[in-house]
């Protein structure tokens, strides 16, 4: 085992809301035996009391890490978010106490994207009525409104990993695909861009979002986009509840503009499965409500658990910042035989030439560095020759003005 500033047997593992036990095999496979799993999320006051000794922290999306929370986090160095969004993360709060915060943004990719596709189907022929129908004994056996999708236009707003995803599997069932997206993109396969958000939905029989959430995307499908989509379209939300107006939605609806709507991201969710989900959307004909649950297969919980896991174990072993959110990027490849510490910052001139002065007031080689920098936050991975560790250098490096963290690393 690699000789490092804590040893990993005593680095606490918090692992919260049922994360896959991909997670726990990954960190107990490199040496971290002491992880805490909890099938729940914790609230507020109860991640406060917990958090105190707690090292790495590992969250889904019900958790929500607030300032106050990382603030009685005092032995924290790393987050990891096992989910595609960090939404439920204070980033800002996190990074001015020298914490990177990890997530796996892509790894839910076909999930997401396969649901779309079984949901343009199931409104495309009017599935959710005609089940409950059924169910209720009925027998309303009719193919009005009801049709293929092939040979329909799938408008895709959004065409990143997901998006992209989507046009693929939409093409090969037979569907014409546009998209549109504010960064100009590369089309796969047959699928054409439109110039305008106004001009993909006067042209598509199913509109899709698979955007992020940002200033600019919020509330961008409203009254107005609804009115211009085609009547008698079908429309999709699994990207983020604050892009879309519920009250819209349920307008064009109720006014037969729109066929069917599928929805599976809400701008309020309930924070449990004890509180009632609240929506302008229940009750509606040929709607399909999900509980944010895009992403929520095993094969995409069991790529998050070691994807995100990975991420943690990496930047506590050697530092590497990869992937993280909130923090400048670095990776330094491990030297044998060397010392290693980590210094976060706050990016202010003077830092770093402190820093240097204090290894050569202990007459430390320098073997090898990298710094890295935001507007903010300055991060450097420092290698010096040898095996090195006293209380009087420690001490020096976290006096120097601006610190957020500092620890030693031993690589093998």
């Amino acid at each position: 085992m690699s000789k490092v500033s804590k040893p990993r047997e005593n680095i606490q593992v918090l692992l919260l809301e049922g994360i896959h036990d991909n997670a726990e095999r990954e960190f107990k496979e490199r040496g971290y035996s002491s992880v805490t799993r909890l099938p729940h999320a914790l609230d507020e006051d109860e991640l406060v009391e917990r958090i105190g000794q707690v090292h790495i922290l590992g969250i889904r999306s019900r958790t929500q890490l607030t300032a106050r929370a990382l603030e009685a986090a005092q032995r924290l160095f790393c987050v990891g978010c096992f989910s595609i969004g960090t939404n439920q993360v204070d980033l800002a709060a996190a990074r001015d106490r020298g914490i990177p915060v990890f997530n796996a943004p892509y790894s839910n990719t076909r999930s997401v994207a396969e649901l779309a596709i079984g949901e343009i189907i199931m409104l495309m022929r009017g599935i959710p009525d005609k089940s409950r129908d059924v169910h209720a004994g009925g027998w309303s056996k009719s193919a009005k409104d009801s049709y293929e999708i092939r040979g329909k236009t799938l408008g895709i707003v959004g065409y990143g990993h997901i998006g992209t995803q989507v046009s693929v599997l939409a093409e090969a069932m037979g569907m014409q695909v546009r998209f549109y997206d504010v960064v100009k993109k590369l089309a796969l396969g047959n699928a054409r861009p439109c110039n305008s958000l106004e001009g993909l939905l006067e042209v598509s029989d199913v509109v899709t979002m698979h955007v992020p959430e940002t200033p600019q995307t919020k509330g961008m499908m409203g009254a107005a986009q609804f009115a211009a989509m085609k009547k008698k379209s079908f429309f999709l939300n699994l990207a983020r509840g604050t892009v879309v107006d519920v009250g819209a939605l349920a307008d064009a609806l109720r006014s037969g503009r729109l066929l069917g709507a599928a929805v599976d991201v809400f701008p309020e969710e309930p924070g449990s499965d004890k509180e009632e989900f609240v929506s302008p959307l229940r009750g509606l004909p040929n709607v399909i409500l999900t509980p944010h649950i895009g992403g929520s297969t095993g094969e995409a919980q069991a790529n998050i658990g070691t994807e995100v896991s990975q991420k943690l174990t990496e930047y506590s072993d050697n530092g590497s910042t990869l992937g993280a959110v909130n923090f400048p990027q670095v990776a330094l490849p491990v030297r044998p035989g060397s010392t290693r510490f980590l210094h976060v910052h706050h990016n202010t001139p003077g830092v770093l030439n402190g820093i240097f002065k204090i290894l050569e007031s202990h007459n430390l080689k320098v073997a090898g560095q990298y710094l890295q920098t935001d507007p903010k936050l300055g991060y450097v991975v420092v290698d010096v020759e040898g095996h090195h560790e006293n209380d009087d250098l420690r001490a020096q490096l976290r006096a120097v003005g601006g610190t957020l963290k500092m620890r030693f690393l031993y690589p093998s």
